[in-house]
């Protein structure tokens, strides 16, 4: 009985052996399936915790991007003050410039073959001024080619470029970018050897398009037309003034340059200081947004972490229950 005993304990024994022995490669592959898992639970926590020390980080670069646009905003409306009388005779010559405001425009007044001057900056993380002038410039474009009038894009700024080129790609003539800031008088007068190099003498009017400063919290996107001073007869310029030694059309051809250098001057500081307002905004806008994702993600990971501290109260408790009985 005995001897009959220990075979069926072997047989039993030997079939326990085999069977795992083929259940080996199914665990084999299961396992890292369910470690995985368990990792992947685990390692929630610390991607949270991560995040939210990303967050921060970031939070700690928009809040000092924000003052030191707050410093430079300073120095701009500064040197605005000093540009705005400065170019205040040229008013009398070209006229007021125009908003562009939310109600659509026409424009008509523009002449029949125009150089499109779009200021913009060359760097990003400054809300929509770049945005808003490359939309105004595609509008005008649009409609400047329905009503069959000629127009050219010469580009100031890195980020005008990149945005046009997807809009208005065949009408581009040229770029100035990586613009040398604070902007100086002298810069304005490379920028205006510029127009004039692409050819600004053959059109019928320059617009320059721009962003005008109201107040760290406001700005406003202006166009402005500089016709040059030539004609004749009942047209021709300044008739009640006498030109010597040198001809006419000469002193006008350095007139219309001057008072282009002037207006892009003047238009150069205005859109500084509006692009270092809009920065400012943008920055505190995004220190605020960061602010909001760490107390969002905080709260995740208080919650992840509870559900694991809970989790591993119940086991012990399970644990010690189970020895019990």
């Amino acid at each position: 009985g005995s001897c009959t005993l220990s075979i069926c304990l072997f047989a039993v024994a030997e079939g326990f052996v085999s069977t795992m022995a083929s259940l080996r490669p199914v665990l084999g592959r299961a396992a890292p399936r369910v470690a995985s898992v368990f990792k992947r639970g685990m390692a929630t926590e610390k991607q949270i915790w991560n995040q939210i020390q990303s967050t921060k980080n970031i939070r700690k670069i928009t809040a000092s991007m924000k003052m030191v646009s707050a410093a430079k905003l300073k120095g701009d409306e500064t040197r605005l003050a000093v540009a705005k009388p400065f170019n205040a005779w040229t008013s009398a010559l070209c006229g007021e410039p125009t908003q562009i405001g939310d109600d659509p425009l026409t424009y008509e007044e523009l002449p029949q073959k125009t150089l499109i001057v779009p200021m913009t900056s060359d760097k990003g993380l400054c809300g929509g001024v770049n945005s808003f002038i490359s939309r105004a410039v595609k509008d005008m474009v649009g409609k400047l080619d329905a009503q069959g009038k000629e127009c050219d894009i010469v580009i100031i700024g890195d980020k005008g470029r990149a945005q046009m080129n997807r809009s208005v790609p065949d009408k581009i003539k040229r770029t100035a970018t990586e613009v040398v800031s604070p902007g100086t008088f002298a810069l304005s007068v490379a920028l205006s050897s510029e127009l004039m190099a692409a050819g600004a003498n053959e059109y019928d009017g320059v617009c320059i398009v721009y962003n005008s400063y109201v107040n760290p919290a406001v700005y406003n996107q202006m166009y402005k037309v500089i016709k040059p001073f030539s004609g004749e007869g009942e047209d021709e310029p300044m008739m009640e003034y006498e030109f010597e030694p040198e001809t006419k059309s000469e002193i006008m051809d350095d007139l219309y340059e001057f008072v282009l250098t002037s207006q892009l001057h003047h238009s150069f500081m205005d859109g500084a200081a509006a692009e270092q307002s809009s920065r400012m905004t943008a920055m505190e806008n995004a220190s605020q947004n960061a602010a909001s994702m760490i107390e969002s993600l905080t709260l995740k990971y208080n919650r992840a972490r509870q559900a694991r501290i809970t989790t591993e109260l119940i086991e012990i408790i399970s644990g010690a229950s189970a020895l019990e009985d």
